[in-house]
């Protein structure tokens, strides 16, 4: 046979091709523990952001050993053993018919259709006593759904920090939200009136500081008013008596160890 022939050609590419495949194989299988550990290490950098907590210099593995990881079944407004929460992903649960949750229109604030049942949250802890609650929250913004977690201080209504990690909104428009400026605003807004009552809202302009609802208010983003939009309903949802509000009514009474 010719070392030139169309069947010599065609069977080296064959084993080029064969050979190129188990490097990637081998390669993808022998990375996918990292790629494990730096996906959950990013998960826990943005946690700890949104409480504040974090700091450069530390690494993150030590910063998280603080914070209590739970699985809370939004149904029940109770904390289950069900799940390990070293594997637990709550998107993967929400398109699992046995675990998700269709939202009917009427009640579907964030415009995600489904979620899980279950969602895992985040203790803060100091010597056993709660010091913050880290919530996930997500909904749909004008482009994308937005994934973020919100802190809240022990008074469960007083927010400590709202941030988003995962978002495909316009740049230097609804990605606004990225912004430092916009963020730092979060820290002190309650979520609750004393009745209970889910107040907090993002405006279509800015806050007025004198008014009596301030507290309860957030500035929206100029140029992204269906962003900010977005970002208003997914917290009046999570926060509302469909989402974490009967999980966070039961904490209030029963504590952590329920």
């Amino acid at each position: 046979m010719s070392k030139d022939s169309t069947a010599k050609v065609l069977s080296v590419a064959f084993l080029l091709c064969v050979i190129c495949s188990i490097l990637v194989s081998a390669a993808a299988v022998g990375l996918r523990e990292r790629q494990e550990r730096n996906k959950l290490e990013e998960k826990n950098k943005n946690i700890l952001q949104a409480a504040g907590l974090y700091e450069v210099d530390i690494p993150v593995e030590d910063q998280f050993s603080k914070i209590q990881t739970r699985i809370v079944d939004l149904q029940t407004g109770e904390f289950t053993a069900e799940f390990d929460t070293k594997t637990f992903d709550s998107r993967a649960r929400a398109r699992d018919p046995e675990t998700s949750y269709r939202i009917s229109s009427d009640l579907d604030l964030a415009a995600i259709k489904t979620r899980s049942r279950y969602m895992d949250v985040y203790l803060v802890m100091d010597n056993d006593i709660l010091q913050q609650l880290i919530l996930p929250v997500h909904g749909k913004g004008l482009w994308s759904t937005m994934y973020g977690f919100i802190s809240l201080a022990n008074d469960f209504s007083t927010v400590n920090g709202f941030a988003f990690y995962e978002h495909g909104e316009t740049p230097g428009l609804g990605g606004e939200i990225d912004n430092p400026s916009w963020k730092k605003q979060w820290p002190g807004k309650k979520v609750y009136d004393e009745a209970g009552k889910t107040r907090i809202e993002v405006l279509k302009g800015t806050v007025d500081k004198n008014s009596q609802d301030a507290i309860y208010q957030a500035d929206g983003l100029a140029g992204a008013t269906l962003t900010a939009r977005g970002v208003g309903n997914l917290l009046k949802y999570w926060m509302g008596d469909n989402g974490y509000k009967p999980f966070i009514d039961k904490l209030k009474t029963a504590g952590v160890k329920q």
